[in-house]
């Protein structure tokens, strides 16, 4: 099969060299236009349960329309590579290679793109991987978990050019576009304040105890799963359950926070807060987990050159109690931007009789209705494809075919990614955290914030 499509692809380089001056195109750019006829063959990048709830679903929705096939699997797991096998083979209807990691895996030179959906630390550094082996990728958030792997994998994307969608799939909601263009166009007004929850009562979540009861150290490469932090003793929760566990993912900030702070970055145009500090701790669930179930972070946004200008963001979270049902509320003085309802609405906004009495014009705006209810977010784990991720999941395929900018390009990734490092350094040092814009760094108590 491999020498077969080799063949193939170059007996249409040949045929095509013919017209490439014709066209108009060099070699170079012609080479990165896929015809709709050219297969475009994926690799999986970690057999997750995030990969098979909700991005292979969401693949296969459009995978056949658009000519894309999952030919092959890299799981450091001896066991989820074995389901990866079993379970896709029936999907695609054929075999599925296995590889053991990812050097591996890039060895397969059929292989065009890949979906990586792997512990939250390890996604920039996978990231990197990808493109440097030349390969598109759609990579789940959060994007990164420090700065040095947060810079490195936007140098290493920029200088390749590859197609990278980073998993933050608001972006493709059409109720959120619309949000994203009423803001912008500043018919809501200047934002004044945004609220963000996120609650549920889960004493399960991120929890895998059935799992990390099957887990043997040599049946996995814990090496390769620390990759860049730290070395400490295999841990099969650490392993498994690594939501819960510093320096592996920082949690409520990157699960979640980091969903809905990207909308905060896209509709006012920001890049970052200007500061974060937060509070909480583990009050209910002390299972060991060392990353908070209650979380309150208060964020100062605007730009760096005018402190007097500006707006406050609350984001606030907690796994002890709630119906797994985030909001997004948006304020300016002249009402409500409710992306729980998807309504604009004058709620709150300066009334008549408010303003009379200060000799000011009522400031009220009107009740709109954004498009799309089908895109409101589904959070469960186990819905499988929700609009909002087909949604990005087809853009990025119809990207990685015409090369276009994908919805949720890696500076957005970029900019949540500090956002929710800032976060972590509020909640790992007790300190304000800042951005050093000149050194690309997060401070906290007047120090560089590290792991």
């Amino acid at each position: 099969m491999s020498n077969r499509r080799h063949f193939i692809k170059q007996s249409a380089k040949a045929t095509a060299a013919t017209y490439i001056g014709a066209m108009g195109f060099s070699a170079k750019s012609y080479a990165r236009i896929r015809g709709a006829n050219d297969r475009v063959l994926v690799g999986v990048v970690g057999f997750s349960d995030r990969f098979r709830s909700s991005l292979l679903p969401s693949f296969l929705l459009h995978n056949k329309e658009l000519n894309f096939d999952i030919i092959a699997v890299s799981d450091i797991w001896k066991l989820r590579r074995e389901e990866a096998q079993s379970q896709l083979s029936k999907l695609v209807g054929h075999d599925i290679q296995q590889h053991l990691n990812n050097d591996e895996l890039y060895k397969n030179k059929d292989i065009d793109a890949v979906i990586i959906s792997t512990a939250d630390f390890q996604h920039a550094r996978h990231c990197i991987e990808a493109v440097k082996a030349g390969r598109d990728a759609y990579v789940e958030k959060p994007f990164a978990e420090t700065m040095e792997d947060n810079r490195a994998a936007l140098k290493a994307v920029k200088e390749t050019g590859r197609i990278v969608q980073v998993g933050s799939q608001r972006r493709s909601g059409s109720n959120y576009k619309s949000a994203a263009q009423f803001v912008q166009e500043g018919k809501f007004g200047a934002i004044t304040m945004v609220e963000l929850t996120w609650n549920v009562n889960q004493p399960g979540r991120w929890r895998r105890p059935a799992l990390v009861a099957k887990m043997r150290e040599e049946d996995t490469d814990w090496k390769r799963f620390l990759m860049n932090r730290p070395y400490e003793p295999f841990d099969a929760r650490k392993h498994l359950e690594f939501r819960l566990f510093w320096p592996y993912s920082s949690g409520m900030p990157a699960q979640w926070m980091s969903h809905q702070i990207d909308t905060v970055h896209w509709f006012s145009g920001l890049k970052h807060p200007r500061s974060v500090v937060a509070n909480g701790g583990v009050y209910m669930w002390k299972d060991g987990r060392k990353n908070w179930d209650t979380t309150t972070a208060v964020f100062d946004y605007g730009p760096a050159e005018d402190p007097a200008t500006g707006f406050q963001v609350i984001f606030s979270s907690r796994m002890h109690n709630g119906d797994d049902d985030p909001s997004e509320i948006y304020y300016s003085n002249g009402g409500e931007l409710n992306l729980i309802t998807n309504m604009v609405t004058p709620k709150g906004g300066l009334s008549k009789g408010a303003a009379a009495a200060m000799n000011m014009q009522p400031n009220l705006l009107p009740d709109i209705k954004l498009d799309d209810l089908a895109s409101k977010v589904v959070t469960s784990a186990n819905t499988g494809s929700d609009p909002l991720t087909s949604a990005h999941m087809r853009n990025w395929m119809e990207c990685v075919r015409n090369r276009a900018t994908p919805n949720a390009p890696v500076e957005a990734g970029y900019s949540h990614a500090i956002a929710t490092i800032m976060t972590n350094a509020a909640v790992r040092t007790g300190n304000k955290a800042f951005f050093d814009e000149k050194k690309q760094e997060v401070m906290a108590g007047g120090k560089i914030f590290q792991y």
